[in-house]
């Protein structure tokens, strides 16, 4: 069971994620358009400290292709992970970044609504490495990043639907993801507000995310 853990905000809290156990370690990267995010140079020195088997995530927001490649030359992460809404960024500009940097993992972002999700998720399959079930509020131009659950029935029918890894968010913790996992069986889950420290500083409460790593690879 892959484990994904955003957002990381610092060498130090990368460095005890690989510690505990967490395969994909999530940078928020941008110029800040979005709250919380971080430079390419302070998303550097974090990556820099994550060491094998852990792998480096760099999650765009955006949907400037520009800015995208910028991150990707600057940054070389070993995942890009792109989270904004399926109408701004298509499957073929997936498909572009793909031709454009070949040795990239790329894992996109598919907003989990209603039935028409999985129309949406089936468009990237194939072009994308891994895709990433999240909610998403009405008018958001990113996806995720909510803190609230959606419907698991449709993880599970998208899971089932496409050929490639799926990894479900939204609104997982220590205190729901073993029941999401038997829900909805992918192949791995990822947590940010939900591993988050409750006093509102967006740092990662390792307790939380060392429970969450336990319960999910105990599956």
């Amino acid at each position: 069971m892959i484990v994904q853990i955003y957002e990381v905000s610092s060498p130090e809290e990368a460095c005890a994620l690989c510690g505990i156990g967490v395969d994909h370690i999530g940078v928020l990267v941008g110029a800040g358009a979005f709250p919380r995010e971080q430079s390419v140079a302070r998303a550097r020195e974090i990556f820099s400290v994550i060491s094998s088997p852990s792998r480096s995530s760099a999650l765009c927001l955006s949907d400037d292709l520009g800015l995208i490649r910028k991150v990707v030359a600057e940054l070389d992460p070993d995942i890009l992970h792109l989270g904004a809404s399926t109408e701004l960024i298509t499957p073929r500009d997936m498909a572009m970044l793909k031709r454009e940097f070949p040795l990239l993992k790329l894992m996109r972002s598919i907003p989990v609504v209603d039935q028409g999700s999985v129309g949406i998720a089936k468009s990237y399959d194939r072009i994308a490495d891994v895709l990433l079930l999240d909610s998403q509020k009405a008018g958001d131009r990113q996806i995720g990043a909510l803190g609230v659950t959606h419907d698991w029935e449709l993880d599970r029918q998208i899971t089932g639907s496409v050929s490639i890894p799926v990894i479900i968010a939204g609104g997982l913790g220590p205190e729901n993801v073993v029941d999401a996992i038997k829900s909805v069986h992918p192949a791995g889950v990822d947590s940010k507000t939900r591993t988050d420290k409750s006093d509102g500083s967006h740092t990662k409460d390792l307790d939380k995310v060392r429970q969450f790593v336990e319960f999910a690879k105990a599956i």
